[in-house]
């Protein structure tokens, strides 16, 4: 088992947890914008964060070579768009029901799971947080 000192254990937790946050700020700002741009039938903002959502979170499994990384921003743009799916009492709704909102829930949703597991599974570690030139262990 591999050790890791303090600091390594802290810029892990800071590389989760700015990705966390990156996913709560796609989601508040992708909630409001979906339905923008129309580009025929076809919802122009809706699709085009369903391909951000996806790179972000794939990118992050890739570069941080963990899963893990790759649900985390996940994470974050599902704790804001969950709660925006509910009707107020007042019947206002950020994420109406029709094809924008239909493309960028459940295109975001599918997104999420695709970049998930095209993402490698984390049996070497991190290279984040891996020391180089690499260790001989013994």
């Amino acid at each position: 088992m591999e050790h890791r000192s303090q600091a390594e254990s802290a810029l892990g937790g800071a590389a989760y947890g700015m990705l966390f946050v990156l996913g709560v700020v796609m989601g508040v700002v992708g909630g409001f914008t979906h339905p923008l741009w129309p580009v025929g039938p076809l919802p122009g903002a809706a699709v085009v964060w369903v391909l951000m959502l996806f790179l972000v979170c794939l990118g992050a499994g890739r570069l941080l070579r963990a899963r893990l990384a790759a649900a985390v921003p996940g994470a974050g743009w599902l704790l804001v768009t969950m709660p925006f799916t509910v009707q107020l009492a007042s019947g206002d709704l950020v994420i109406a029901s029709g094809l924008p909102g239909y493309v960028y829930l459940y295109g975001c949703l599918v997104a999420l799971v695709v970049a998930y597991l095209l993402s490698p599974s984390s049996s070497r570690g991190s290279w984040l947080l891996r020391g180089y030139p690499a260790k001989n262990q013994t």
